[in-house]
């Protein structure tokens, strides 16, 4: 169950930085997130799933935790990239424009923003999110756990049929009609 958690609280975590990232860049799509209903990035909880799975030794040393984060991170973020290519029918990053880039999926620029992000998230914010996770109640578990299940379906359903992240976008769309 706390792993679980661990893969919401840093897919919501990862969504926020995506936001902070797209305000403070003036990138044209502000909201960042991937799924329909939940504001997750999922890319980031499965990054950090990975991170957590790597031995104590490469853990509790930074200069160990960086290489394998950049190497383990970049892994991550080219594999859920091909996945939602391939199977949700759509691209939510491009770096093709940046400089070496493999495929679209991932670049040399934000693989060393990962591997400095796993340092400072490792040791100064997985503290924290150790201690909260277990303390969520076991009862929220199934619940939460078959929302993101539909959530996940949902967003699937809907990005193979648009073929247009922009479609997880609906709460613009109402938004403008109540400013109307």
């Amino acid at each position: 169950m706390v792993w679980f958690w661990y893969f919401l609280i840093y897919s919501f975590l990862g969504f926020l930085l995506e936001v902070a990232y797209a305000r403070s860049t003036g990138e044209p799509k502000q909201d960042r997130k991937c799924s329909l209903l939940l504001p997750i990035c999922p890319v980031y909880g499965l990054g950090a799933l990975g991170l957590l799975a790597l031995p104590e030794a490469v853990r509790g040393n930074p200069l160990l935790l960086f290489p394998a984060a950049v190497l383990l991170c970049t892994g991550v973020e080219w594999l859920t990239g091909c996945f939602y290519e391939k199977v949700f029918l759509v691209t939510f990053w491009d770096y093709s424009h940046l400089p070496m880039h493999l495929g679209r999926h991932v670049c040399l620029r934000f693989a060393l923003y990962w591997g400095a992000l796993a340092v400072a998230i490792y040791w100064l914010l997985h503290p924290w999110v150790a201690w909260l996770a277990p303390r969520i109640p076991a009862w929220l578990t199934p619940p939460a756990a078959t929302f993101l299940l539909v959530d996940t379906l949902l967003t699937a359903m809907l990005l193979r049929r648009t073929r247009d992240t922009s479609s997880l976008r609906w709460y613009l769309r109402l938004s403008r009609h109540s400013t109307a």
